[in-house]
């Protein structure tokens, strides 16, 4: 049985995190944990906020403040609970007290995958996708990561990202391996090539050789031009709603175009699943 973490901001619960965790725990029997993130440092409030009319800290201010904060966090939990439990689910509930970055690496030594929304922050500001808290932990996580958009939509077929390299093939392989179950859905292989090359998926012989073990029913697409700009036009024409696949994400590592601003265009500019592995 695989271990899955739904990682959570307590503040700011996900229930789209929570709805794309329970499908896919549920849908590979895997045992679930939800760590909520109780970063000590992190509030919902400012110290502004806490100014009295004399013009100092109020303490009874700040002690209604943490007192709410505390509440949320606790229903937060409990509503992942509860979800858990209507949907028969083996699962269990970590409270994480250190820093969130370091709380949330720690934990992905001890896990077989993160499930998390692309947009936590950590923080009281409104930042752009992906945040910077996701660019850390998908930078340093010991585990693959899947990003999922704020608003739940079951998605419905697997498009993976392969440029003959070996990173795009090792995050197939963990694909593969964590998550077996999905692979019911219909699935495409997505290369882009420069014009000037053949039409033939990379190591055309060895790739669909390997695939046919793993994913024997996938179908094979070739496109030319700028992986950026073709990945995504291919994306939001094609019928259904994918789960992407994709590798290479360490900061200075990267193939020839699966590099970390492909993940983050597709990140920023659709709002489906993104597998991320590298080794």
């Amino acid at each position: 049985m695989k271990k899955i973490i739904a990682a959570f901001d307590g503040l700011k619960f996900s229930a789209g995190t929570r709805d794309y965790a329970i499908q896919i725990a549920k849908e590979n029997s895997a045992h679930l944990v939800g760590v909520f993130l109780d970063d000590p440092l992190y509030h919902s409030y400012k110290v502004y906020d806490l100014i009295s009319e004399e013009g100092g800290i109020s303490d009874a201010k700040q002690k209604k403040f943490i007192e709410v904060d505390v509440r949320t966090r606790d229903e937060a939990a409990a509503d992942f609970e509860a979800a858990c439990q209507k949907a028969g689910l083996r699962f269990s509930v970590h409270r994480n007290k250190d820093i969130a970055t370091q709380g949330l690496l720690h934990e992905s030594i001890y896990a077989d995958m993160i499930i998390i929304s692309g947009n936590e922050t950590f923080t009281h500001y409104e930042e752009k996708i992906p945040t910077r808290f996701i660019r850390d932990i998908l930078s340093e996580a010991q585990c693959p990561v899947i990003v999922v958009p704020p608003h739940y939509k079951p998605f419905n077929k697997l498009v993976l990202l392969y440029d003959g390299e070996p990173s795009s093939v090792y995050a197939i392989k963990m694909f593969s391996y964590m998550l077996p179950a999905l692979k019911k859905h219909p699935t495409e292989v997505l290369s882009v090539k420069p014009v000037s090359q053949s039409m033939h998926v990379p190591d055309n012989k060895l790739m669909k050789e390997f695939m046919k073990r793993h994913f024997p029913k996938a179908d094979y697409k070739v496109l030319k031009g700028l992986p950026e700009t073709e990945i995504i036009n291919f994306l939001k024409t094609s019928k259904g709603l994918p789960l992407v696949v994709l590798g290479a994400y360490r900061r200075g590592m990267a193939s020839r175009w699966f590099r970390a601003s492909m993940a983050d265009v597709l990140m920023k500019e659709l709002k489906i699943p993104v597998f991320i592995a590298h080794n």
